[in-house]
């Protein structure tokens, strides 16, 4: 079993020993607005009280910008809930939000397609 500080609580057997909804005590909508492609990043200001380990690494992650989508895979946690979890950051002031820019559709099929197939050769 990996230790809580070195990362989600897994265990190779099990999986994830912690629901979910219990990373985010129960709570399933964020106070600030975040769509997949906002990006975050941190502030340096240091937030008070308790944070959890999950919060710990996603202040570490967001030390450049970077997507909230990007958080969830490496958090490996459903968006909402990491929607949740950097949205108690942003209200700490450990984090600050842009909103995504588009140039273009984002529904726009020949750019989903490629993404699609930049995404298989990653796997």
């Amino acid at each position: 079993m990996v230790a809580a500080g070195d990362g989600p609580w897994l265990d190779d057997a099990a999986g994830r020993l912690v629901r979910p909804y219990t990373v985010s005590n129960g709570r399933t909508r964020p106070t600030t607005a975040l769509d997949l492609l906002s990006q975050v990043m941190a502030t340096g200001a240091t937030p008070l009280g308790y944070l959890g380990p999950e919060h710990s690494m996603a202040l570490e992650l967001c030390r450049a910008p970077i997507s909230v989508a990007e958080i969830a895979a490496h958090l490996k946690l459903p968006a909402a809930v990491t929607k949740v979890l950097l949205s108690d950051l942003v209200d700490c002031g450990a984090l600050t939000t842009k909103p995504p820019v588009f140039h273009h559709n984002p529904t726009d099929q020949s750019l989903l397609e490629a993404v699609l197939d930049g995404l298989r050769r990653q796997l």
